[in-house]
Formats: C-alpha cells, sequence, structure tokens
C-alpha cells in the first residue's frame, strides 16, 4: 500500500471507530422508550431515506446479478446487525456490546479461510482461540462481583459480528470494482421495504411516538444512529475496504471499544475486573491473530 494510501486508510479507521463506538450509547438511549425490534427497523428505515436520492442515480450502473448480491449485502451487514445489536443491548450494557463487537476481525479471517481462500496461519489460530476465550470471560462477569451464568445475549453480536465479517469478505471478492456509495445506497434501498413493512404491519411504533413521553428524544438518537453509524459509516468502510484488505478494514473495532468505553462510564456504567479482563483477551487475540499476515 502506498503511503499516502495507507495514511488515507488509517485515517478512515480512526474516523469509523469514533463513529461506530457511539453507535451503541445511542442504541442504548433509543431502547428506554423503544422496542429492540422497533430500533432496528427504525435504523434500517431512517437510513435509506438519508440515501435514497443517492441510491436512485446509482441504480443504472447495475446489472441484474448485482441486485441478490446487493440484498443479500444489506442483510448482513445492515438488516440482521441492527435488530442483533438492539436485542442483545437490552441484556448488555453498551461498553460490553462495543467490547463484544472486537470479534469482527476473527470472524473476518475465519471466514476468509474457509470460503474466500485466505491463508490461515498458527498465529491466527492461537489469536482466534483466545478471543473467543475473552468473549466467553466477559459473558460470564458480573457488575455485584464474581462469576455468573452465561449471558446468552452476548452471543447475538458474535452473531453479528459473523456476519460483518462474512459481509467484507463477499464485498472484497464477490464486487470488487463496484462503487462504495453504489454498495451502501442500493443495499438499503433493497432492504428498506422489509424494514417498513415490520415497522408498521407488526410494532406499535406510532402509538409510542405519539403518546410516550420522550420518544421523539429517542427517535433523534436513532436517526444519528442511521445517519451517522449506518450510511456515513458505512460508506467511509466500503472506500477503506478498497484500499486495505479485509483484515485491516476490520480492524476498526481496535480503537472502537475504547470510545464505547468511555461513553458507558460517562453515562454511569459499571464495569468490574472481570470485563477488563476478557477485553484484554479479545483485543489481544485479535492483535496476535493479525501478526505475519500479508
Amino acid at each position: 500500500m502506498p503511503d499516502f494510501k495507507q495514511f488515507k486508510a488509517v485515517i478512515l479507521l480512526v474516523t469509523l471507530s469514533l463513529i461506530w463506538g457511539t453507535s451503541f450509547i445511542l442504541i442504548k438511549q433509543a431502547l428506554k422508550v423503544y422496542s429492540p425490534d422497533e430500533v432496528g427497523s427504525l435504523r434500517v428505515a431512517l437510513a435509506f431515506l438519508f440515501l435514497v436520492p443517492i441510491a436512485l442515480q446509482h441504480l443504472k450502473e447495475l446489472t441484474s446479478a448485482d441486485y441478490g448480491k446487493l440484498f443479500f449485502s444489506g442483510m448482513l451487514a445492515v438488516f440482521l446487525p441492527a435488530f442483533l445489536f438492539a436485542i442483545a443491548q437490552t441484556h448488555l450494557n453498551s461498553s460490553l456490546a462495543g467490547i463484544l463487537n472486537t470479534l469482527s476481525p476473527i470472524w473476518t479471517m475465519v471466514i476468509g479461510a474457509l470460503f474466500f481462500s485466505q491463508r490461515f496461519r498458527g498465529w491466527a489460530i492461537f489469536g482466534s482461540a483466545i478471543s473467543f476465550g475473552g468473549c466467553i470471560v466477559l459473558a460470564m462477569a458480573r457488575v455485584e462481583g464474581g462469576w455468573g451464568g452465561f449471558n446468552v445475549y452476548a452471543l447475538l453480536i458474535v452473531l453479528a459480528c459473523a456476519c460483518y465479517g462474512l459481509n467484507l469478505n463477499f464485498i472484497k471478492f464477490k464486487m470488487p470494482g463496484m462503487a462504495p456509495m453504489t454498495i451502501i445506497s442500493v443495499s438499503l434501498l433493497l432492504i428498506a421495504p422489509l424494514a417498513f413493512v415490520y415497522l408498521f404491519g407488526f410494532t406499535d411504533f406510532t402509538h409510542r411516538l405519539t403518546n410516550v413521553e420522550g420518544a421523539w428524544r429517542a427517535l433523534s438518537f436513532i436517526a444519528i444512529l442511521a445517519l451517522m453509524s449506518t450510511a456515513v459509516a458505512n460508506l467511509l468502510f466500503y472506500k477503506l475496504l478498497r484500499i486495505s484488505s479485509p483484515l485491516f478494514a476490520s480492524s476498526v473495532t481496535y480503537v472502537m471499544p475504547v470510545v464505547s468505553v468511555m461513553w458507558g462510564v460517562l453515562d454511569g456504567e459499571v464495569l468490574v475486573l472481570g470485563h477488563f479482563f476478557g477485553m484484554v483477551l479479545i483485543v489481544g487475540g485479535v492483535y496476535l491473530a493479525n501478526l505475519k499476515r500479508g
């Protein structure tokens, strides 16, 4: 990677870490009024509204084969994670959600090795084992001290990270020449109908909006989440992916936990030694998995 391109990649990486690291506290604030499925569907629907004019301009660039790929990418990158994170954060604080999201590079590497002929070295196996061990530690640590049963809601974030890892490899190797703006805008265009049908057909969103105190404030948090963490961030992310490797791009999660923990502490969340130990294992495992990789 040339020096300028490498510098640009690092700037994009830091910017994305700040944006996505803030998304967990926004989800937490939105969940004070709306149900997790409402938060998920609103996030997708509002992101679509922000980008629909751009999506319509890019439709002429596509072939019929592209639509299926973009729908699949939209489901992996936006739709499913939007619901999984919102549901998980009903039983996990925003700090822990941000820390668990650090598993994305591990999934990127594992899925790349299994399905996209990417090299899988010894350090990668060792690092993956440590990271998943950290996930278990994190899910069992309790604020009141000691250890408890495994928090199964942590697995929803693990699943969301797997979606991210599959999408990264899919975009890089199955749609290498497609423009980032086309990918994010048209994929949102294709998945948005599902979000709108679910939101207005299967939730009481309109009732909450007009009758629950603080509903408009919570909606503003989701709007920021949709604009920055979904629309803008995914655009920047696909730009990063075009000038770097999937593994480097997914390393955005190195900085993201720091941002999410900072917001969580400011909001009064409490982390105990077990949480920090789990975070060290996860981040350390991701670092080891990146060693000696081209």
